[in-house]
């Protein structure tokens, strides 16, 4: 007994001991103008305990000792200690400094923008803001309030969106995740679906509009949107969500997180599953989204960081426009596709999407000494996927529908025809044109300081490409073979499903550059030159078009190699007139070598373009930052000419089963220019406002003549010419403007309302239609200018011991009429942007 009553005693001492040795810590995060830092890290120095902070930027942390040091970071600031004991544990408003230095090592910490700093236009969002802005929206929707931005979801299917940024699309804004570039080596395009579940992982996103402040060898022209994911965090625990909205849409997901434990290694694992029956007609969706990151402190100069993500995926899609009549004459109004139908009773898409998109890396963080460190990133990236369409020598059949015009495609009718034809092969067929691809790179980054004020960072970027591009057959639509001639080594060819037509090839890109920067900076003045030198080299392999069982054709089957090179130099200066005031100015040139369908501009090894001409950008750019206790605004102003552009243009079919076409468009000029303003205003703890307008001025530059113009199987078919020097450069509302609203009914609980006004919105160029004018056309159509309201109500609470946070989202709350894209013809073809629409999440914290 005696042995018992010591042991409780003993026992009893120890948790006494352990509860009294816990000091509960409080605080709250801003940054310089006092908005509050959701996310940040708070660790107790010397020990893996830790907190986050909330949306506030609240944290509460429950200390192993009664005194000590609070470590603070947050991406794109510095780090801050505070000392905390057990007289002074309520410790207010911590404000964090920017500093370029970040104490997050991630290789893209060196391309994000620092306030008041480096000298770009830029606007930043925290993870807390996407989390509030997104619901089930589109990725870049996120950004649709930042100036120069213009997003929409183009014909409206799942991960279908798209944003231009100062009215230069994604094929010339450099998306980079991580520090790794994204945008498809040989067009430059951005396919947001191969990146839907991004928004989960995502702790910071930034948009440099402009010249940009990356220090890589991608030169951008619109600018760059740099998304940082999340590493692991140093707090154990993790979140489960679940969200539900409008046409059957349905999210459920979960993030799980060891914590920083002793050994130094630390992981999380997210995963999530998206379906619904798509706000368009025949555009039902489902996909997965996926990322781990494990990353191991080997010791204090070393760092180890292993990540993986990517995000499965099957829309339907609608591709074609339709006129303005047609919807009003729809039974679905403006949510009709022309572009599925039924099979069997099932629903079919004609034209969808299906992709896999993976990126992997490895990224290693080496700090050489007090002032130098190396940063190194190897990547690999696999894609397999693509989009189906239509073929066949009667694809007129896809015009029956079950109804009138505006019902699903018949496609019942077709595989009666296909079965009626027997042996003699189905006369329309469903295709999907892939483009599979390989991606391999390295990023390494050097900085070291010259001095106290002078910095020197260098590094090189090393990327190769192979991508596989061939139509294959998916549906014979009730036919036994589908008889196809494109393919010179297999002549007279009857296919199966999953035999490949019209076109095989391989498109090999590489890419090696080099890129250094000097960066200067003291208390009031800070400024930088950059250049880099890019090679880029160009090769096609050809499988259909030459005999490959002689010697001359395999010869023509591997092109030679085609080497470019590009070259970039620019600077730029900040100056704080005082402790609320900068002004700034970048200007910058740089030579971009041509993309890989300019060289092989006639879609086979003979037509080679080899003198292509590099595209010349030169940008300059003045800025104005007031950071004020309660105001905060900026005003910049641009001017970018860019000559020598190239890029294609399709011209899509008006019904299913029509031919589309493309045109190649080579030595084009423009020049975009235009001011933008932005403000913040924190009227009170409560209450914040936000706000923007947005002033563009773009124009074509140039005549074009002798454009080739290819069908859907690559053969040249026409050679036009197009008239629009002095026309307005399409695609992109020119005016936007913005105002925000947050107001906080208490401490978790908030409601915002946003704003958005779009005008000076110019239909695409129907090259078609433009060809060969005899009289110098007038701007294309102009589409009506609209507004919209986006409203928010969040709610957080303690669901038992768990953190639980609620929002419910409405998009388009007073369900306005708006066209958001349009084709200029004698009757515009548009898609209309989406009604009214809801979601509502749950996310639950442990």
């Amino acid at each position: 007994m005696k042995n018992f009553k010591n042991l409780l005693f003993v026992a009893l001492f120890s948790i006494s001991a352990a509860v009294l040795g816990q000091t509960k810590i409080t605080g709250t995060i801003v940054d310089e103008t006092n908005q509050s830092l959701p996310g940040a890290s708070v660790l107790e120095k010397g020990t893996t305990n830790g907190a986050v902070t909330d949306f506030d930027g609240n944290f509460v942390l429950n200390a192993k000792s009664n005194s000590g040091v609070l470590v603070i970071s947050f991406i794109g600031y510095k780090s801050k200690e505070v000392a905390f004991s057990s007289s002074k544990t309520k410790l207010g408003s911590i404000q964090l400094d920017a500093d370029a230095s970040l104490d997050e090592i991630v290789l893209t910490a060196t391309s994000f923008a620092i306030d008041r700093k480096t000298p770009v236009a830029v606007s930043t969002l925290k993870a807390a803001d996407i989390e509030r802005k997104l619901g089930s929206q589109e990725f870049p929707e996120v950004l649709k309030s930042t100036p120069g931005v213009y997003a929409t979801k183009s014909g409206g299917g799942f991960g279908d969106g798209r944003i231009n940024l100062r009215g230069f699309n994604s094929e010339n804004v450099a998306v980079m995740i991580n520090g790794v570039p994204v945008n498809d080596m040989e067009n430059g395009r951005v396919y947001w679906s191969n990146w839907a579940g991004l928004s989960d992982v995502t702790s910071a996103m930034q948009v440099q509009r402009g010249l940009g402040a990356s220090k890589v060898a991608v030169p951008s022209i619109g600018g760059t949107i740099n998304i940082l994911s999340k590493t692991s965090d140093v707090q154990k625990g993790g979140n489960i969500i679940a969200s539900t909205g409008n046409d059957g849409y349905q999210k459920y997901g979960f993030t799980l997180s060891t914590g920083l434990m002793d050994s130094g290694l630390a992981a999380t694992v997210s995963f999530a599953k998206i379906e619904g029956e798509g706000y368009i007609d025949g555009t039902q969706f489902k996909g997965f989204n996926y990322f781990v990151n494990i990353s191991k402190e080997i010791n204090d100069n070393h760092t180890l960081s292993f990540t993986t993500f990517g995000a499965p995926q099957r829309h339907g899609q609608r591709q074609n426009r339709s006129t303005i009549a047609t919807y009003r004459d729809a039974e679905s109004g403006n949510k009709f596709n022309p572009d599925w139908g039924y099979k069997n009773g099932q629903v079919t898409h004609i034209e969808d999407n299906f992709y896999h998109k993976s990126q992997t890396s490895l990224n290693h963080y080496w700090t050489m000494s007090d002032v130098t460190s190396l940063s190194t990133a190897a990547y690999a990236s696999y894609g397999t996927g693509g989009g189906g369409g239509t073929a066949g020598t009667n694809r007129d059949l896809f015009g029956v529908r079950l109804g009138g015009s505006d019902q699903p495609v018949d496609l019942d009718n077709i595989v009666e025809i296909n079965r009626a034809n027997g042996a003699l092969g189905a006369e329309a067929i469903l295709r999907a044109s892939r483009n599979d691809h390989e991606w391999f790179g390295v990023l390494s980054t050097f900085k070291t300081e010259l001095s106290d004020d002078l910095d020197l960072i260098a590094g090189l970027d090393w990327r190769t490409y192979t991508g596989k591009h061939f139509r294959e057959v998916t549906d014979l639509l009730g036919g036994d073979y589908f008889f196809d001639n494109s393919n010179v080594n297999n002549p007279n060819a009857a296919l199966s499903v999953g035999d490949k037509f019209g076109y095989n090839n391989d498109g090999k890109v590489g890419w090696l550059g080099f890129f250094a920067q000097l960066e200067y900076g003291t208390d009031n003045f800070n400024a930088f030159v950059s250049t880099s030198v890019q090679r880029s080299s160009y090769q096609r392999i050809e499988y259909f078009l030459y005999d490959l069982s002689t010697e001359a054709g395999k010869d023509l089957g591997t092109s030679d190699k085609i080497t470019l090179n590009g070259y970039s130099i620019k600077g730029g200066a900040n100056f704080r007139l005082d402790d609320v005031q900068n002004v700034f100015a970048n200007i910058g040139y740089f030579e971009r070598p041509a993309t890989f369908n300019a060289v092989f501009n006639g879609f086979n090894n003979t037509s080679i373009n080899s003198d292509a001409e590099n595209e010349k950008v030169f940008s300059l750019e003045l800025g104005y930052g007031l950071r004020g206790e309660k105001f905060a605004a900026n005003v910049n102003l641009y001017r970018t000419q860019w000559n020598d552009r190239t890029f294609t243009r399709t011209v899509r079919a008006t019904q299913p089963g029509a031919e589309d076409y493309t045109a190649n468009l080579l030595g084009v000029n423009a020049l975009h220019q235009g001011v933008e303003f932005d403000f913040t205003y924190k009227h009170s703890d409560k209450l914040n406002f936000t706000g923007m307008l947005s002033l563009g001025d773009w124009k074509w530059d140039n005549d074009l003549l002798d454009v080739p113009v290819f069908d859907e199987n690559q053969n040249e078919v026409d050679t036009i010419s197009l008239p629009i020097e002095g026309l307005r450069v399409s695609d992109a509302a020119q005016t936007t403007a913005a105002l925000g609203m947050l107001y906080k009914f208490w401490d978790k609980t908030s409601i915002t309302l946003d704003y958005n006004y779009f005008a000076d919105l110019y239909a695409q160029i129907d090259v078609l239609s433009y060809a060969d004018a005899t009289e110098r056309p007038e701007d294309s159509w102009k589409a009506p200018s609209y507004s919209t309201v986006d409203a928010s109500l969040r709610h957080g609470f303690n669901l038992g011991e768990f953190d639980t946070t609620v929002t419910l989202r409405v998009n388009n709350l007073f369900d306005t009429e708006y066209i958001a894209d349009a084709l200029d013809a004698s009757d515009p073809l548009v898609w209309f942007g989406y009604g009214r629409t809801f979601s509502l999440s749950a996310k639950i914290k442990f």
